[in-house]
């Protein structure tokens, strides 16, 4: 469905082949009329910002893409983007996805779910999304608590929260999105915030250059119900020179082939324990101080980063974490039915009338 309506949307699927190229897309291409209906000061406000200049920055045409969501806040955004929308049930966003984007290679399909959406109900789906590296960017909108039903604690929630559902506070460890991702074998896996544009827009830019599946988590904060501070890098605060962990530095930067330092004088850095293997926060003039590369084809380094905030840090790093190269699960879908039709579709009653059919006796 088109988020505009049905009218749009069939109208736009009778436009001649190559009507879009004949200009650019702009911004205005990819905003629809519907009224923003989400809380003054939250961070889906900047997130469709960012996606409304981004997308016609891509060159793809509003009817090549195509936006699917899940059930809670952030799963309005397909109202909000003039393109090809749906607006699933809950948690089973990267199934619809799916399908779309094994059948229809040529478009640009984008997954939009949240903390609750994703890491709850919708787990299983969107794990072997991930696992199959189907080609899809899933964006993950994570302000650590049900924002559309009025508060209660989600899978991303820190221990000891309160809200309607725990009133004495939460005894659930959260979920790790990064960490999750990794495990179930994602290629590509990046972490990002709603309140830094230009660093979001760069994320989702490197996301939609991947040829396979995506998963970006924005953190965010949620000004009704949950409202997360966001500090700026070395706001000038005296415990910054003394705290690894203070949350005044906000989060690490990561950047391809360069050395992970951070703080004031860039005094901290992330080192190898020589003993576990494992990353530790040291000193920034270390010489073991390691030089990032999200291309490691080993997950073991990107999960060991993702570990990092729950041990050493105050803010969990943001950046790509994985990018590697692997055949797509849309690729092999299209191989393997140009195998499997070599004369056409087939028939069913050939299949169910040949010799793998049986009968039952009563």
């Amino acid at each position: 469905m088109s988020p505009t309506g049905e009218t749009e949307g069939a109208a736009r699927a009778e436009e001649p082949a190559g009507t879009a190229g004949r200009r650019a897309p702009t911004v205005a291409d990819f905003t629809t009329a519907n009224e923003v209906r989400w809380c003054p000061g939250c961070g889906d406000h900047a997130i469709l910002s960012t996606m409304r200049g981004l997308l016609p920055a891509l060159g793809v045409a509003p009817e090549n893409t195509v936006v699917v969501s899940g059930i809670g806040c952030s799963s309005r955004l397909p109202y909000y983007l003039d393109t090809y929308g749906i607006h699933s049930i809950h948690g089973r966003a990267p199934t619809f996805a799916t399908g779309v984007s094994i059948n229809r290679p040529d478009l640009s399909v984008w997954v939009v779910t949240g903390d609750g959406d994703a890491l709850s109900i919708g787990g299983n789906h969107l794990i072997h999304a991930l696992r199959r590296n189907v080609n899809l960017k899933i964006l993950l909108f994570n302000n650590h608590i049900y924002g559309l039903t009025k508060g209660q604690f989600s899978p991303a929630s820190k221990v000891g929260t309160v809200s309607p559902s725990s009133p004495h506070g939460s005894l659930d460890y959260p979920f790790n999105p990064i960490a999750l991702a990794l495990g179930a074998g994602a290629t590509f896996v990046a972490r990002t915030i709603d309140t830094d544009r230009r660093h979001l827009t760069a994320t989702l830019t490197a996301a939609a250059a991947h040829k396979g599946a995506a998963l970006i988590e924005i953190r965010q904060g949620c000004p009704t119900f949950n409202n997360i501070p966001r500090q700026p890098r070395g706001s000038g605060d005296a415990t910054t020179e003394n705290d690894p962990a203070s949350p005044e530095l906000g989060p690490i930067r990561l950047s391809p082939g360069l050395p992970i330092v951070f703080g004031p004088n860039d005094q901290w850095g992330i080192v190898r324990d020589p003993n576990t293997g494992e990353l530790v926060v040291g000193n920034g003039g270390d010489p073991r101080v390691v030089v990032h590369d999200p291309g490691t084809q080993n997950s073991t380094y990107a999960y060991a980063l993702s570990r990092l905030a729950e041990t050493a840090l105050g803010e969990a790093p943001i950046g790509v974490y994985r990018s590697v190269s692997q055949p797509s699960f849309d690729q092999l879908f299209q191989e393997r039915l140009a195998t499997a039709r070599p004369g056409g579709r087939g028939e069913l009653r050939s299949l169910l009338t040949g010799s793998d059919s049986w009968v039952v006796a009563g």
